[in-house]
């Protein structure tokens, strides 16, 4: 069934999380309503939590993509992770459910999308926007870290905007557990500090840096040390 356009009540509606969590979800528990995204491993969807009226988006991934890129692994820390986590500069995970071909990820709807799109279609933010989404994410990851928490993809792309403005970190695909000092480079090159360029121990600061590269791509539109060659943004 289709979900007409909401309210601005109806989309912070999402935010109150008493009604969406903790029971066990099918399909049929929702409404599903327009695409609101498109990833590698399956899509996002509008939808409507039917007993409680609630607005989520409800990522669908498929588990054949999932094992063919030999991702689950991944998907289960994702999960393990983002459904512990509560700041409102963080995206929450309600909940999830799986059938034969696919799991199922309740999330925090973001009313107003991308920050990607956003930051394309302003070119770049006036210093006071900068430094706002720049403390937001700030606070969110001194509280990441403070759970043991290292997003380690930090970039335009993994952050969202809710219906009042605020940024909110989303997609903890890579993500970890600080316990252990790491020594895998993943993330997206732009981004990335030298320890984990060189394939060497790092550790939280990672996110500190992927920060201070976000603040200078918002002042001038793009990334410090973007090339046309990875080769050159290597040396960089």
């Amino acid at each position: 069934m289709a979900i007409a356009a909401e309210t601005q009540t109806q989309e912070k509606a999402s935010s109150d999380v008493s009604g969406v969590e903790k029971r066990r979800w099918t399909l049929n528990d929702f409404d599903i309503g327009k695409p609101l995204g498109r990833g590698k491993f399956g899509h996002v969807y509008l939808a409507r939590e039917k007993r409680s009226n609630h607005i989520v988006a409800l990522k669908v991934l498929f588990k054949s993509q999932l094992q063919q890129s030999q991702v689950e692994h991944q998907l289960r820390r994702e999960v393990e992770i983002q459904s512990h986590l509560r700041h409102p500069n963080i995206l929450r995970l309600y909940g999830y459910f799986y059938d034969q071909k696919r799991v199922y990820l309740i999330l925090e709807y973001a009313a107003k999308g991308e920050l990607y799109k956003e930051l394309q279609k302003c070119k770049y933010f006036s210093e006071k926007r900068a430094a706002t989404y720049v403390a937001s994410l700030a606070r969110a990851l001194i509280y990441c870290h403070g759970k043991h928490v290292i997003h380690r993809d930090i970039k335009p792309e993994n952050l969202l905007i809710g219906a009042e403005g605020e940024l909110k970190i989303a997609d903890f695909g890579w993500s970890v557990h600080t316990f252990n000092r790491r020594r895998t480079m993943c993330g997206t090159l732009d981004y990335l500090p030298p320890e984990m360029v060189e394939s060497v121990e790092h550790d939280a600061s990672v996110d500190i840096w992927s920060l201070g590269v976000l603040c200078y791509e918002f002042l001038y539109g793009v990334p410090p040390f973007e090339a046309k060659e990875h080769s050159d943004t290597y040396k960089r």
